[in-house]
């Protein structure tokens, strides 16, 4: 049993003083208010509950701050991305991840639901171990202590009914079938591990309704939904259905099912998404980033559909940030402000974020013990109510983050004393 004592604490959307929080196996078993601190409590200041990143391509963090000067949109940036993904190997892509996930953990994201899609060799030849990749992603999270759910992607066209391009080969397995095969040996050791169709542009309606026949029911379903207008335009002229309705009729919409980006929607796209229960994550600094446009957010919020959110390609890792982008874009397409109420935007943080990585988050009992302390006091964040921290803080706020009831990070840094700044310098060089 571990006990953490919290100055104050957010608590289910309410600011809780003299918080014991009490934790056995990873888990929050109470929540006590007004109780007195033991010598052995890990003591605290102001908690909130640890970030979700419910998206994210670690790799593409090597593009940060290299990609502007080209201009252009999406597919101008794909290619370049499509270059760093051609160098990478087992050992250069751990060491890489170990860095943006020790990055993501100094900044108050606790959990990160990996789209993972680098699966073998660049002919597209596996390697001995065909999941050497994803073991190697595997490997990275647990070095620096977040947690990892990892969505290993089938991916098998360059668009309805055309091979995959060269550089991406390395991203198939050539069918279905040979993608679950080795799907089901990760799933076999011991992994959390989900799923994800990269999108309706790399797989087909028949082997999307395969997997979704074949997937262990409890797994989470991860999808990249209608992130360009090219790709309604190429899912209506090879299918007559927007990419919704696609997965619609192959029966992947469900409630573990997670939409990434979701940008470009109809209104009856919105209306089967929300009756089917399924989720969608929001990516707004890399929505941003790239030029997609604004998602109809608060659209899909009120007919009912869980938003969260994600760092995607981490040109941004910082889900204060994220909070914030996700709520002036709808300001920006609304020319309101308000769109979302402080604990709709900390449920979109935390717990949705936790819930499509198919695991319990938030600061309540029976969730995963991770918080985060932030410092109310800085130039940032003094003045500002509990609940609308997250509107004004950023990651140099945060000064610890916990995982299970452990403390992994203080002040920026790994409890090991590794620096994020370093382990990014050295595992970049590789790529260079």
């Amino acid at each position: 049993m571990t006990r953490i004592h919290a100055e104050r604490a957010l608590v289910e959307g309410r600011e809780l003083t003299g918080v014991v929080i009490e934790v056995a196996e990873g888990r929050i078993t109470a929540i006590t208010r007004g109780g007195r601190t033991e010598p052995a409590d890990l003591r605290l200041g102001t908690v909130l509950a640890g970030s979700g990143n419910a998206h994210s391509h670690a790799f593409h963090r090597a593009l940060r701050g290299r990609t502007h000067d080209q201009g252009g949109d999406f597919w101008r940036w794909r290619e370049q991305m499509y270059a760093v993904a051609d160098r990478l190997t087992p050992d250069s892509y751990e060491r890489l991840a170990e860095a943006v996930f020790a990055e993501m953990l100094v900044t108050g994201w606790t959990t990160v639901a990996e789209f993972h899609y680098v699966h073998h060799r660049p002919d597209g030849t596996p390697y001995e171990d065909p999941n050497a990749f994803g073991l190697a992603l595997a490997r990275a999270a647990d070095s620096v202590g977040i947690r990892l759910t990892l969505l290993d992607t089938l991916y098998l066209t360059s668009g309805p009914g055309k091979q995959l391009l060269p550089e991406q080969r390395r991203f198939g397995d050539g069918t279905a079938e040979a993608w679950l095969e080795r799907w089901h040996r990760l799933h076999e050791t011991k992994q959390t591990v989900g799923a994800a169709i990269h999108s309706v542009r790399a797989v087909s309606p028949d082997d999307i309704a395969l997997v979704v026949e074949r997937l262990p029911a409890d797994a989470p379903l991860h999808v990249h939904l209608s992130e360009q207008p090219a790709e309604n335009e190429q899912s209506l002229a090879s299918y007559g259905r927007t990419p919704t309705q696609v997965l619609a009729d192959a029966g992947a919409l469900a409630p573990r099912t997670w939409l990434v980006h979701a940008t470009h929607l109809t209104d009856d796209d919105m209306a089967l998404i929300a009756g089917s229960g399924a989720g969608v994550v929001m990516c707004p600094t890399t929505e941003a980033d790239l030029g997609d446009g604004i998602g109809p957010a608060r659209e899909l919020a009120e007919a009912g559909v869980r938003i969260a959110l994600g760092s995607d390609q981490n040109a941004v890792i910082d889900p204060w940030l994220e909070v914030r982008g996700l709520e002036a874009g709808e300001r920006l397409r609304s020319r309101q402000r308000g769109r979302f109420s402080p604990g709709d935007l900390e449920t979109a943080r935390t717990s949705a974020g936790y819930a499509a990585s198919g695991i319990p988050g938030g600061l309540r009992v029976g969730a995963c013990a991770d918080l985060v302390e932030l410092d109310p006091d800085s130039v940032r964040t003094t003045g500002a109510a509990l609940d609308q921290l997250a509107l004004v803080a950023t990651a140099t706020d945060v000064t610890t983050v916990v995982v299970g009831g452990r403390l992994v990070a203080e002040h920026g840094r790994l409890t090991d004393g590794r620096d994020p700044a370093y382990l990014l310098t050295e595992a970049l060089k590789e790529l260079r």
